[in-house]
């Protein structure tokens, strides 16, 4: 399993349009195959600070997620609500 943090920090004014788009971006992914979980999260102490949490069953599963029709339309439309993104993380889980 892949599981990946993407986090980003959304512009004040942009709050309620990246939200719109994210519910969206999050809704139609999970309808994919392999995907094992995918959430929208905004922190409780920055309101400006948003993170998706994905869980992916593989490799092949978040490539095929990176060319779907979704992912395609909107990821490039959060560049214009963003003022930072810091790196995407990638984790997996250790068996212990």
């Amino acid at each position: 399993m892949i599981k990946i943090v993407s986090r980003r920090i959304i512009k004040p004014d942009c709050i309620e349009r990246f939200q719109t788009l994210a519910g969206e971006l999050a809704r139609e992914s999970r309808k994919e195959p392999g995907c094992l979980g995918y959430t929208v999260n905004q922190s409780r102490d920055d309101l400006r600070l948003h993170a998706f949490f994905e869980f992916w069953a593989d490799q092949a599963a978040l490539d095929a997620h990176g060319t779907t029709e979704h992912f395609q339309r909107l990821v490039p439309q959060f560049v214009a609500l963003t003022e930072e993104r810091p790196p995407v993380e990638y984790y997996r889980e250790l068996e212990v």
